[in-house]
């Protein structure tokens, strides 16, 4: 490919076509490079070199190109372009910036081609001599050019410092470092390059020095060192306690001004962020406390230099020409200046009513307008927006001009007197009838009933009851878990529910389900109590079932956290199982028993089932600790099967309740002989069982080994429920 630079919009059109080129495939980016190369010298025209110094950066930092050795082999052609970049004087600076960004993306990869190549002492002379340039731009360049620098300077840091092998035998995949070279070598002096290294971070680090901090520096060092910390523990402790004697705050000075704010709260945010995640990921991190330590004291001043309702402090003497509208009263004579005069008008002399106690407006419209017609609610909806709108100070102001009329109406003034309503003539001593003496009713005291409250509606009931159900169990991730160890023996007679934990109290929501209407039909006044829970439909229309709620919460709350909270499950299921034991000893011909547990268990395996993936194997546990299985649960187990990647997970079920649970053996049985019959999938995954426990179904003579005399169906062991 060859690029003609005789017209530069031209050129510019084709460089465009051959970057879109590359982009589309990835594959043709070394030979895009080698043709444009040419064009965008440093010879070439200003666009024609910006162009260029964008390209190559994007090229050698791109993920496109995943082969190491590619990335190598290009940086070997981009190495004469980039000296010539940045040895030129005057360049552009979008040049220089893509150049520096060039060279953080091409000095790993031709460190470790000299590491491998130590015959090639060209190549990385000019690599030392780029560094060198790069180096002495730190602090003489504009901003956007320092901030290229700061992220060289963290890739030179990383480079020649040690690092981790991961596999000897294979270099290419393990990162530039020190580790890397000889003790030999005869380019790469390791002693001396490791010194370099430490004496790059120590100028990194000034930046956290500096009496008036530069908030984008900082940040940007911040952003970059993060990885030194992360991959060079040698070096970490270092920049930690050069991070933690820096303090966002310490150059404030009054008044501040908006930008000084932005970039103190950019500064405070970004070191809080860096300090959290190093907590987060390092707990036991030995400068661990000292990082706890340091973020509460940042937030302590933050909260002293930006909280805008604490006094500021008195000053040391008068200023201002002793005014005391800013300063406290001190030892200095302070000249008497007259009250503020309010904004209001004062009240006329004579009698006041109450109308014009209140009125502050100056308008004679406003004073004459009639609000009577008005009604009250809308006078409400009219007035709390007008209150809500106006300005505190205002408000204030207004109340205190009618707090003064108040004060100024109760003093005596001859002519002023307080607001009272119209008082007829008055009349002569003589003509006025004697006053009857009124006496106190007779009231005995007797008992004080309080009315009953209005009855609730079935509307109302069911609103209160679910929202106290979802109270209930939404606080169960809040408690504690068990502290009982797991060797203790409690013994049957041991409380359920002795402890605020949160296994006491999904135990205590458990029975709240099951067994708040067990034996109800015993008592004759029970008769015209609603059986909801046994054995209708889950599907109500006459009411509101506490119990149904209940098992509908808990049905997701453990589908919320499936994994986590299969205990709960496990819990909640053994207590509808017995629930429906002392049910069915319960039943009369007028009421069935229930039969909650099979609804209720099968309902959550069709929950599950959904969800589960081929490494989920606590549904083996969960089968396990069920205590009953039937048929319908074992066909949801065998449903696993219709997907190839759960066969595995599903024949793993279904043997370990083979070994494990002699009472279902024939039913998993069953399903597994079914699943080999009928599920070319699952052949391979039930041959095993099938050779140990049905031979003769293979076309076998060999007879069963002795387990399966263990086959014959057994009652089920009730297990142990705690009282």
């Amino acid at each position: 490919m060859t690029m003609s630079a005789a017209s530069g919009t031209a050129s510019l059109s084709q460089l465009a076509f051959a970057r879109q080129f590359a982009l589309n495939n990835a594959t043709h980016y070394p030979q895009i490079v080698e043709g444009v190369l040419p064009a965008i010298g440093s010879k070439a025209g200003l666009e024609q070199r910006r162009w260029g110094a964008d390209f190559l950066a994007e090229t050698l930092a791109t993920p496109a190109i995943e082969a190491e050795d590619q990335k190598q082999k290009l940086s070997l052609l981009v190495l004469k372009v980039l000296k010539e970049y940045l040895e030129t004087p005057g360049e552009d600076t979008v040049v220089v910036k893509n150049a520096v960004q060039l060279a953080t993306s091409v000095y790993p990869l031709i460190f470790k081609y000299t590491v491998c190549h130590p015959e090639d002492g060209a190549t990385w002379q000019n690599m030392a001599a780029i560094k060198s340039n790069i180096l002495k731009r730190m602090d003489m360049s504009p901003l956007g050019i320092k901030l290229c620098c700061i992220k060289f300077i963290q890739r030179v840091v990383q480079v020649q410092s040690a690092g981790v092998i991961s596999d000897p035998r294979r270099s290419e995949e393990n990162e530039a470092s020190l580790a890397l070279v000889p003790p030999d070598h005869p380019l790469i002096p390791t002693s001396r390059l490791q010194a370099e290294a430490l004496g790059l971070l120590d100028r990194l680090l000034n930046v956290f020095q500096d009496s008036k901090p530069d908030a984008i520096l900082v940040t940007a060092t911040i952003n970059s060192i993060g990885v030194l910390v992360r991959t060079r523990p040698p070096v970490a402790n270092r920049i930690l306690s050069a991070m933690l004697s820096f303090t966002p705050y310490h150059s404030a000075t009054y008044p501040l001004d908006s930008r000084a704010k932005i970039a103190m709260k950019s500064m405070e945010r970004t070191i809080r962020a860096f300090m959290l995640n190093l907590n987060k990921r390092n707990p036991n991190h030995p400068l661990a406390g000292r990082v706890q330590s340091y973020l509460d004291r940042l937030q302590h001043q933050r909260a002293e230099l930006f909280d805008e309702s604490r006094k500021r402090p008195a000053a040391s003497e008068p200023t201002d020409g002793l005014d005391t509208a800013k300063r406290q009263r001190l030892d200095a004579e302070v000249p008497e200046t007259s009250q503020q005069a309010s904004p209001y008008a004062s009240l006329p002399s004579g009698p006041v009513t109450l109308a014009q106690l209140y009125t502050l407006t100056q308008d004679e419209n406003h004073k004459a307008y009639d609000v009577t017609p008005i009604p009250k609610y809308l006078l409400d909806r009219i007035i709390v927006p007008i209150l809500s709108s106006i300005d505190d100070g205002h408000l204030n102001t207004a109340l205190d001009a009618v707090r003064a009329r108040w004060l100024s109406m109760s003093e005596p003034h001859p002519s002023r007197q307080p607001p009272t309503r119209a008082i007829p003539p008055a009349v002569p001593k003589q003509q006025l009838p004697p006053t009857p003496i009124i006496s106190a009713p007779d009231v005995s005291r007797g008992p004080f009933t309080i009315p009953q409250p209005p009855p609730l509606t079935a509307e109302e009931v069911k609103q209160y009851g679910q929202a106290t159900v979802s109270r209930i169990i939404g606080n169960f991730d809040s408690l504690e878990a068990s502290s009982t160890s797991k060797n203790t023996i409690l013994g049957f007679q041991r409380l359920a529910a002795s402890l605020n934990d949160r296994d006491s109290w999904v135990t205590v929501v458990a029975r709240l389900a099951t067994r708040t209407t067990t034996g109800l039909g015993k008592d004759q006044e029970s008769k015209n109590v609603k059986q909801e829970d046994m054995g209708r439909s889950p599907e109500r229309s006459n009411g509101f079932s506490v119990a149904e709620a209940i098992r509908d919460a808990l049905h997701l709350h453990v589908l919320e956290d499936f994994r986590k909270r299969i205990d709960v499950a496990i819990c909640w299921l053994n207590e509808e199982w017995y629930n429906d034991r002392l049910q069915a000893k319960d039943a009369t011909a007028t009421m069935q028993p229930s039969q909650n547990y099979p609804r209720c268990c099968l309902k959550l395996l069709d929950s599950l089932l959904t969800y589960l993936d081929s490494k989920d194997r606590f549904i083996i546990r969960f089968m396990s600790e069920l205590p009953a299985i039937d048929t319908a649960m074992v066909d949801r187990i065998k449903s696993l099967a219709l997907d190839p990647d759960r066969v595995t997970l599903a024949v793993q079920t279904l043997h370990f309740l083979v070994l494990y649970r002699p009472p279902v053996r024939e039913i998993c049985l069953d399903a597994i002989e079914d699943l080999w019959r009928n599920n070319d999938s699952a052949k391979t995954a039930t041959m095993s069982t099938m050779k140990r426990w049905r031979p003769l179904v293979l076309g076998q003579t060999s007879t069963p080994l002795p387990e399966t005399k263990a086959a014959t169906p057994v009652k089920p062991v009730q297990p142990a429920v705690a009282v």
